[in-house]
């Protein structure tokens, strides 16, 4: 099974192709950049360097969210079109939950914390048994101190949020709390194409009509309305 897998949720971009378990093509992109001026030529680089063209894809799978409004609607919509395109099923995949997933498997509490805007953050709280990891708290977005609120054990935080809170953070845990090196921090779409893997076999897709961002919050154009 070949899967195209798109991620535009943060200030990153990334576009990533994989067949089964082998990574074919990854490229990531991070300069602050609007996603609309490069992530065409990136899907399209990848089809390159993998030698597949997209009807060779047989499902697509991007992140729905949380994260930036306008990326979450460009990478959607996006792959929307290429799977509508080529009648290809599409999944969406939670984007906290890829953050976690990027972690290697740690018997510590695993924190992804993804950089709302004003002042907040996105996330939940998880954890690995079996090898696989599991979520335990819904995802949420509020002030950063609350995402190390009640934890009274080892905790790994990532994500962009992580880094940008770690003193907030730190202050709050003391050596309860863990961080790992800058890389974790970026979302892969190799990351969002494995976790769609289970999805597809499971025929757990959706029409590409169906597939809405999941903002968890109002944007701020609903908010002053």
């Amino acid at each position: 099974m070949k899967i195209l897998a798109v991620d535009t949720s943060s200030r990153s971009c990334s576009v990533a192709v994989v067949e089964k378990n082998n990574l074919l093509a990854e490229i990531i992109k991070e300069d602050g950049e609007t996603h609309s001026r490069h992530l065409m030529d990136m899907i399209k680089k990848v089809f390159e360097f993998s030698g597949l063209v997209p009807f060779d894809i047989d499902c697509f799978a991007v992140t729905k969210g949380p994260g930036s409004f306008t990326g979450l609607r460009i990478g959607i919509s996006s792959v929307k079109g290429l799977a509508a395109a080529t009648g290809k099923p599409i999944a969406g995949i939670s984007t906290l939950d890829a953050l976690a997933a990027q972690v290697f498997p740690t018997p510590y509490l695993v924190c992804p914390v993804i950089d709302a805007r004003r002042g907040e953050v996105y996330s939940s709280r998880y954890r690995f048994a079996d090898g696989l990891i599991r979520k335990e708290m819904k995802e949420e977005a509020f002030l950063p101190d609350k995402a190390a609120e009640g934890i009274g054990e080892p905790c790994l935080f990532v994500g962009d949020g992580a880094s940008l809170y770690r003193n907030i953070i730190e202050k709050k845990l003391g050596n309860l709390a863990y961080f790992p090196p800058p890389l974790f921090n970026v979302i892969r779409a190799s990351a969002v194409a494995f976790m769609s893997l289970k999805k597809f076999e499971n025929n757990d897709t959706l029409d590409p009509a169906l597939l809405v961002p999941h903002y968890i919050r109002m944007s701020d154009g609903k908010l002053k309305l």
